[in-house]
């Protein structure tokens, strides 16, 4: 069996695994992210915990077990782990003492941003990524997903910032296969204290019979995309009723294994007409229809060899974040020289 790629970029990144609100105190959950099973939980005063789902003595998964005020019960032998991590009783050798117990979880940093539980199985190299716009209290915010996908998440960003399949998958909500042209736009590199650093990709326009849950008509709509991290997407517009702000909609991954992703969608709207449920219907329709064509997708790892994938003058997007991951030496859910 081939070992899980250690990939340092994104081990030592930041990558969403729970919404922050679902997880009340005294509760936990246990979730895959980069081939490791970690386990989720906060203490009854709020505080949040991410450990290894394991158990040093015989590798059970501490998730099936008892969580206490503060710590956990290994469900296999009882072994007792503090907050820190550290095991502190052993039933069946009740005499040993805190100091002589070697026994020890893995534990991860782990915190609060955005409505949403982050985790960092290594040496955290940034913090989480920039989301001015979720500042912003006159937008309104809604979490929706999670999405799972069987796919990498390099394939899933970039289809979030392709404009071009519109037309044909989301026909009659995002695009018509009567007007599939996609006019020139611009492609940067940018470098911005509020904003991060990445790529972007400015003036993109398309046509959209339906470009939000209240639109009745059609019109060509102008996006914005900037990539920030490796497996975040942000894209905004300029809506009409509302001069001088910018509405989000940010795509953020959880990579589970190489082809195995969960996606977390945050809206950040100018729409207070329309319930959460409305606004979550509408993002998972379009969600949907984009992970039957994500998940055939072949390979699904993300090439980065040239060659190997034809590219046209409109995927110039895509051929940035390409060669942004390249840069970054991703090898985690891409293919690269060499593969």
């Amino acid at each position: 069996m081939t070992a899980p790629l250690r990939d340092p970029v994104l081990i030592n990144d930041w990558h969403p695994v729970a919404i922050a609100a679902e997880l009340a105190p005294g509760q936990q959950t246990a979730t895959l992210l980069l081939d490791t099973h970690v386990l989720v939980w906060r203490s009854q005063d709020g505080r949040l915990h991410a450990w290894e789902d394991r158990c040093p003595h015989r590798g059970m998964k501490l998730s099936m077990g008892t969580l206490q005020s503060d710590g956990v019960t290994c469900p296999y032998h009882g072994w007792i782990f503090g907050e820190d991590g550290q095991c502190k009783h052993i039933p069946a050798m009740p005499e040993l003492t805190p100091e002589r117990m070697t026994g020890r979880v893995t534990t991860y940093a782990v915190q609060e941003r955005y409505g949403l539980v982050w985790v960092c199985l290594g040496t955290p190299a940034q913090d989480v990524l920039p989301f001015p716009e979720f500042d912003d209290e006159r937008l309104r915010k809604v979490w929706c997903g999670p999405y799972e996908v069987g796919a990498s998440g390099p394939r899933l960003v970039e289809n979030f910032l392709d404009m071009s399949h519109f037309a044909w998958v989301h026909t009659d909500i995002l695009g018509e296969k009567t007007r599939p042209e996609i006019p020139d736009y611009e492609v940067q590199s940018f470098d911005d204290p509020v904003y991060g650093s990445g790529v972007r990709a400015v003036q993109c326009q398309a046509w959209q019979p339906q470009s939000n849950k209240l639109s009745d008509s059609g019109s060509m709509v102008e996006y914005t995309y900037r990539v920030v991290r490796p497996l975040t997407a942000i894209l905004t517009k300029v809506p009409v009723v509302m001069a001088g702000f910018h509405e989000a909609i940010s795509l953020h991954l959880q990579p589970m294994t190489e082809t195995r992703t969960r996606a977390w969608i945050i809206l950040a709207m100018t729409n207070f007409e329309s319930s959460d449920a409305e606004l979550r219907q509408f993002q998972d329709t379009i969600f949907l229809q984009d992970q039957p064509i994500v998940e055939n997708q072949i390979p699904l790892r993300l090439p980065l060899v040239p060659g190997m994938e034809m590219s046209i003058p409109v995927d110039r997007m895509s051929l940035a974040y390409r060669r942004y991951l390249k840069q970054l030496g991703l090898r985690y859910g891409v293919v690269t020289e060499g593969d």
